[in-house]
Formats: C-alpha cells, structure tokens, sequence
C-alpha cells in the first residue's frame, strides 16, 4: 500500500498581540494600534504587532516604537501584556490539538500539524480550525496547506487575513517563484541585498541559479538550503517535542547606564528569571553566558561551564558574576542579558 501523500498545515494567527487587544477592548477596532515594549514610543522599545491598519503606514515587527510613531503620530500604542497573549496561545493550540495531536509550536502565535492521514479535505479540516479558533477565541488565523513545511508556512502568508491557501508541487512554478526573495523564510535584508547584487529579485531566480555558484556567494550550508528552498523541496519532519538548546532573558535600558548598582541589580534579575524558566521546564545547565551591549553598540560575551548541573539561583547567579567581572565595565551600557545552555 502507498503511503498518504504528504500535507503539512501551517497556521499563522492574524496580528495576534492587537487581535487580542481589540477582543479585550473593542473599542480599539478599527483603530491603528501598535503593540511594543512598554507601550510608550517617547521610550526605547520596538514593536511587537501591529494591527492592519497601523501597516496601512508602512509599520512593521522590531521597528523603533519612535519610527512607527513618526510614521503614525495618531496610533494607539500600548505594552506586551505577554502573560494575555500566552494564554491565549495555549487556548487555540488547544484546538489544533483535538483535530491533530500532531503538532509543531512555530512560536506563540503559529504552529505545524501532519494532516497526511486524515481522510478529510484539506479544505474541511481548514474549516474546522478557523471555526474552532474563532469559537474557542475569538480570533482569526490565516492557513497554508500544502507538501512540506516550507511551503505551508509560506501559503499561511499569501491571503491575509483570515485566509486559506492550499499548494501543490505543481504550483511553485507559477505561484511561488514569482515571489520576492523576502517571502523565502531564511531571507532577511542582507541576503536580500545580496541578491539584489546579482540581480536576483525572485524565487525562481534563485532557483535558476546553480548550486555551485549559490555556495560560493553564500558558503555550502546556506547555499545548498538557498538551492533546495527555491525548488520548492523541504523534507524536515514535524517535531511534536524538541528540547531547548538554552535559554535567555535580556534587557535594554532606558538610559545608558555606568553604575554598577543598577548594572548588578539588573543582572541579579535577569538571572532569576532565567531560572524561574529552568526549573519551570525541569532543567538544570552547565554553561551561563552574559551579554553585555554598551552605548556605541559593542557587544561582548563572556560565558563560564560549571563541573556540574545546577538550577540553583544562588548558584547560577555566582557563575553569572564571574562572567561580569571579566567584563571591563569602561563605557555605559545599553543592553544587558544572561542565557543558559548546555542542559540536563
């Protein structure tokens, strides 16, 4: 017996942080909202979501809340209320789940399931998740189906909001390499600067262009992915459980800061919630790394490996504190962070 054709769902929610917000406050419908940092654009911050009508102003994800500000004076701007929004991303995960326990977490606001047993349509099973959101949350998500990851995720992106797309191998000649580089996932500015270089603007120029020379402009691995990726191709499978490789928490100041005080306090903090986390997830860590950005940009980091694992804040908070005295403290700093890898 053949094996089923492969489907992959993507599902994006639609400008989930303000789409929270506008269910909360519907009064904000309708109205640029712009969701970032502290919710204050006089201050350093960038935004998280901004609604569609903000993007009517050219306001986009990790734009300087002062930019976005500039370009719409008279958007309603507020802060993360990250504890909200995460429980509203564990009530239509909950959905996915019931019709799919084959699930990827993408992030807080998307996510991958394996629909290639399922007996029904594409198009149903679509149905049944948008209504199931919408019921459970109130909220919209966009929808890509199609063969693999890669161009699930890229579909998912193609009728917003509040839409379905659904791509067969036979479409990625006249749907996808039509596209901007950009819409490749793994295609930021620079690369899309590079290209541009070239004097390569698609998709399918990209995939015109041989892998040798691909891995020249680009090095073997991301070159061999730029060659694969434009084609269309992408077998990586959908990972119900991953492990983290580390994790982190940082902060940028408000203002530069030169006291060792505030510096230490700061640090001290930031250490507790990078435990918080540890221990909330069941790990312990061997290697703890600092971040330290100062005033003209530089960034330094100095990491340290304990003889053993721990999860305790006194501990790790030590380890943390040696990191920082090799850290010539001469300028002010901008950006402090602390990460923890290497786990149990």
């Amino acid at each position: 017996m053949d094996s089923p054709k492969r489907r992959i769902l993507h599902i994006d929610m639609d400008a989930f942080f303000a789409a929270v917000e506008e269910k909360r406050r519907p009064e904000l419908i309708g109205k640029p909202v712009i969701i970032g940092g502290r919710g204050d654009p006089s201050r350093r911050g960038v935004v998280s979501t901004a609604n569609y009508e903000a993007r009517k102003y050219g306001i986009h994800s990790a734009m300087p809340l002062k930019i976005a500000y500039r370009l719409c004076p008279h958007a309603i701007s507020l802060p993360v209320d990250y504890e909200t929004y995460l429980a509203a991303s564990h009530a239509f995960k909950r959905v996915l789940t019931d019709i799919c326990p084959s699930m990827e977490s993408g992030g807080i606001d998307e996510a991958y399931l394996d629909i290639s047993v399922s007996n029904d349509s594409s198009e149903d099973i679509a149905h049944g998740i948008k209504i199931g959101i919408r019921d459970n949350t109130g909220l919209t998500c966009s929808i890509g189906i199609a063969p693999n990851k890669l161009l699930a995720k890229i579909a998912s992106d193609m009728k917003k909001p509040d839409g379905l797309t659904i791509l067969g191998e036979e479409d990625i000649k006249d749907t996808i390499w039509p596209l901007s580089v950009r819409k490749l996932y793994g295609v930021g500015p620079k690369t899309e600067e590079r290209l541009k270089e070239i004097r390569i603007t698609t998709i399918g120029q990209i995939a015109g262009i041989s892998q040798e020379r691909l891995i020249m402009e680009f090095g073997n691995s991301y070159g061999r992915y730029l060659y694969y990726a434009s084609r269309g191709l992408d077998d990586s499978p959908v990972i119900t459980h991953w492990e983290p490789k580390s994790i982190s928490r940082e902060t940028t100041f408000q203002t530069d800061v030169k006291d060792w005080q505030e510096i230490a306090k700061t640090l001290a903090a930031l250490t507790k919630e990078v435990v918080s986390d540890m221990v909330g997830s069941g790990y312990k860590a061997r290697t703890f790394t600092i971040k330290v950005r100062f005033s003209d940009f530089q960034t330094l980091t100095r990491a340290t490996t304990l003889h053993d694992f721990f999860d305790s804040e006194e501990e790790i908070r030590k380890a943390v504190f040696r990191c920082l005295k090799k850290v010539n403290l001469d300028k002010r700093v901008r950006l402090l962070g602390v990460r923890a890898s290497n786990f149990s």
